[in-house]
């Protein structure tokens, strides 16, 4: 008998690749995961016909039905905020900034928030809101 003397010229890459989608997965799950912030009920809104804003440097202001207003889960108050966001765009140019606004609040804390944002000097802004059903 004679010994199976093949020497192996192929490497199998198959799992290799499957560990890499799993750690893929898990990146983007807990990178999604860690933008939520807080639990406001958005505004329903009609079809987006802008690009979504990408990217791990967006900050997201929230202004839940109460009134308080959060920098990234952070409370502040306006003064503060445009502080916080001349601080940032001092690092970051381009910085975009998702205003998320709970449908029960009143009109004036957002337009607020806004003027904040566009005193800083911050271009890029866009408003939060749920699909229609």
């Amino acid at each position: 008998m004679q010994a199976d003397n093949k020497s192996y010229d192929d490497i199998n890459v198959t799992p290799m690749v499957d560990l890499y989608l799993v750690l893929l997965l898990i990146f983007i799950i807990m990178t999604t995961a860690g933008v939520q912030g807080v639990k406001v009920n958005l505004p329903r809104g009609g079809p987006s016909t802008s690009k979504p804003i990408e990217g791990p440097k967006m900050q997201a202001i929230t202004v839940d039905n109460q009134g308080n207003i959060k920098l990234n889960a952070t409370a502040v108050t306006i003064d503060e905020l445009s502080t916080k966001l001349e601080a940032i765009k001092a690092s970051m140019p381009d910085v975009p900034v998702v205003i998320r606004g709970d449908s029960s609040t009143q009109y004036q804390t957002i337009m607020d928030v806004l003027t904040a944002v566009g005193r800083v000097g911050i271009t890029q802004v866009g408003l939060a809101t749920q699909a229609k059903k």
